[in-house]
């Protein structure tokens, strides 16, 4: 790690910043001085209920916050704001005027506009129809469906009903559908009649009448029309009507908020599922809310006008964060489709054509349009782009070069990480503090985040741990679904340290007070006894040009673990000896020699979750002769032949 900072930022800017406004707002309710993000910080977890209640007040929530911010403050079981009454969806609808709501794309095929007015009045439609369809609080909507403006609109009218949310994006099989909505039951599905990806146009009539056929709790399907054959395909499914036919029948009328409890469900996320069923996470309205204002509006700097971008589909929680922008009265720029069709500069031209204000998307994205070969500050005006973000995996400090070098200096990157599981960050950007090569800046507001060892001891900088939370905060699951006494949600987060969340990641603490993730504790690698972060393998031999992506995985082998690594090459290139020897010679030297793999294995492709991620546990458990167990959670699961019955991992 590099003591001189990639950013800092310039006093105008910190002048200037929500956070720094929040810091003032704070200094003056409590009788505080707090000079700089770490005193921010330490207030925010010392005195979470007065942090929380600014929160609501400095973002100024919509709805009746009560008299208490917090009671029962243990991990599981605390209750945020247990006397409010708020509506998600009345939130994020705070305007209804002929300003620029929805920027949408699909690729090269599509393009529209959607003003707040017009948000609102097909919100109204939708409302109208899921309460005809007897669409109650309480009740799922489910969605299977592209990134659209109208993807947004139904959850909005989802939400303004009390109703439960959840979604997958269309390029998910049917056993991966039914898996997730299977097991949630809803009461009206909302699909495409299709969607576009890399220039094919890609149909799903077939894939939707088998899943309406086997969900027997539908009481509707309401088909979007994207490839406009919506009508052919509502007639070839079961319950269903086109979205044009569904709301022709609703005049417009302002919408209806049910104000629900802070702690009513507002979301059904799902676990990546490659180890067996998709988990149901169920988020909270309130605590999504708060956490999605703060990070947008604090962590981000998000303000009113801003124009905010993230690659990423509706199975992915990045989508529910996107979405979260509504409130802070930014506009949203949508993107639907292969980030490189038809070529690598599609969503720089989307950059540079919008304004985007915050430029979303993730780390292997980013180590893409560098392997391309792209520079796009050379070729496109981003002078817009205020912020980019990355997640998805862990952003390597190579690519955090590249960021500065090749697509804009100036610029604040925020390396960030949480998950599905919190629908949020747990650490992040902040517009206060300096960005350092290979560092997320830090804990988010109000996260009381650790690093600790086995014995439950904060590790010192440069020592890799669990990364904790000692803390409760609002953005925790109120349950999982269909875990009536909590037993798998209790497991999943706090076995390993009663009372105390533990994430599953392999992390550090810098001397920067910043943060660096190594990559799920899960796929952790344990050579002689050594845990080795699967990230600090990829960071070295992804430099490579001949290398396009990697995966390694601990492969037992007589008594121990040894380090496998898996390559998927550039076109026309071969696993000589002298690459396998370059490859070596870069890990030992980027990392450490206990990085080095006994064993270098080319494959075809690598086997990834439909949000990007590469699994190495299925990869995993292929090597040693395990069955996956829901391969429908993967996008390419046919990559797995790859790993089986290997003669180079024999001897």
């Amino acid at each position: 790690m590099s003591d001189q900072p990639l950013w800092s930022p310039t006093a105008e800017t910190v002048a200037n910043s929500n956070m720094t406004r929040f810091a003032r707002f704070v200094e003056e309710r409590h009788g505080l001085t707090l000079e700089g993000y770490e005193a921010l910080h330490n207030f925010s977890v010392d005195r979470r209920a007065d942090f929380w209640a600014a929160i609501w007040d400095f973002c100024e929530i919509v709805g009746e916050k009560g008299e208490r911010a917090l009671t029962d403050d243990g991990m599981p079981g605390a209750r945020f704001f247990p006397d409010a009454r708020l509506n998600f969806a009345e939130n994020l609808l705070r305007r209804s005027d002929e300003g620029e709501a929805l920027v949408f794309r699909g690729e090269d095929k599509v393009a529209r506009r959607m003003s707040w007015k017009e948000l609102n009045e097909l919100v109204s439609r939708l409302q109208q129809a899921l309460r005809d369809y007897g669409v109650v609080a309480g009740d799922r909507v489910a969605a299977m469906m592209p990134n659209l403006p109208e993807s947004i609109a139904a959850m909005l009218a989802t939400a303004s009903l009390g109703a439960i949310w959840s979604s997958c994006s269309p390029d998910f099989g049917e056993r991966g559908v039914l898996d997730r909505f299977g097991q949630i039951e809803p009461k009206v599905l909302i699909a495409c009649d299709g969607y576009w990806y890399a220039g094919k146009r890609i149909e799903v009539a077939d894939k939707l009448a088998s899943v309406v056929e086997k969900l027997p709790s539908l009481n509707a399907v309401i088909v979007v029309p994207y490839l406009e054959i919506a009508e052919d395909v509502a007639a070839r499914v079961d319950k269903a009507k086109s979205l044009p036919e569904v709301i022709g029948g609703y005049s417009t009328a302002p919408v209806t908020f049910e104000r629900m409890p802070f702690a009513h469900p507002l979301y059904i996320l799902f676990s990546s599922g490659t180890t067996g069923v998709p988990k149901c996470i169920v988020h909270s309205a309130g605590g999504t809310l708060l956490q999605h204002v703060k990070e947008h509006e604090l962590q981000s700097d998000v303000k009113p006008g801003d124009r905010v971008f993230y690659f990423t589909t509706l199975g992915w929680m990045m989508w529910n964060w996107l979405v979260s922008g509504l409130a802070a009265e930014a506009t949203l720029l949508l993107y639907d489709g292969s980030p490189f069709h038809p070529d690598g500069n599609v969503i720089f031209d989307y950059a540079q054509e919008e304004r985007m204000t915050l430029f979303g998307t993730s780390a292997k994205y980013i180590d893409a349009v560098k392997k391309a070969g792209l520079r796009p500050r050379d070729t496109h005006d981003l002078s817009a782009v205020r912020l980019i973000a990355s997640t998805g995996s862990p952003l390597a400090a190579e690519s955090f070069d590249f960021v500065y070098d090749a697509i804009k200096p100036d610029v604040h990157l925020a390396s960030i990480s949480g998950g599905t599981d919190i629908v949020s960050c747990f650490v992040l950007g902040n517009p206060l503090s300096p960005v350092y090569r290979g560092e997320i800046q830090g804990p988010g507001l109000g996260m009381a985040v650790d690093v600790w060892d086995d014995d439950g001891r904060t590790c010192p900088p440069g020592t890799k741990g669990e990364l904790v939370c000692t803390e409760a905060f609002p953005s925790m699951p109120i349950m999982f679904w269909n875990d009536p006494d909590g037993a798998k949600y209790r497991s999943a987060y706090f076995e390993r340290f009663p009372g105390v969340w533990c994430h599953g990641d392999f992390a550090e603490w810098t001397t920067h007070q910043g943060i660096v993730i190594h990559g799920r504790s899960d796929a952790t690698l344990n050579p002689g006894g050594v845990r080795i972060g699967t990230a600090e393998i990829y960071a070295q031999v992804e430099q490579l040009p001949e290398i396009v992506e990697a995966i390694a995985i601990g492969q037992d082998h007589e008594g121990d673990v040894r380090v496998v690594l898996f390559v998927r090459l550039a076109g026309g290139v071969t696993l000589d000896d002298d690459l396998t020897a370059r490859i070596r010679k870069q890990i030992r030297e980027g990392a450490s020699p206990r990085h080095v793999p006994a064993r270098i294995v080319a494959v075809a492709d690598i086997p990834r979750t439909k949000s990007g991620k590469i699994t190495e546990l299925a990869v995993r458990d292929v090597v040693h002769g395990r069955e996956v167990k829901n391969k429908e959670a993967l996008a390419n699961p046919e990559a797995l032949e790859f790993f089986k019955d290997l003669e180079e991992l024999k001897q």
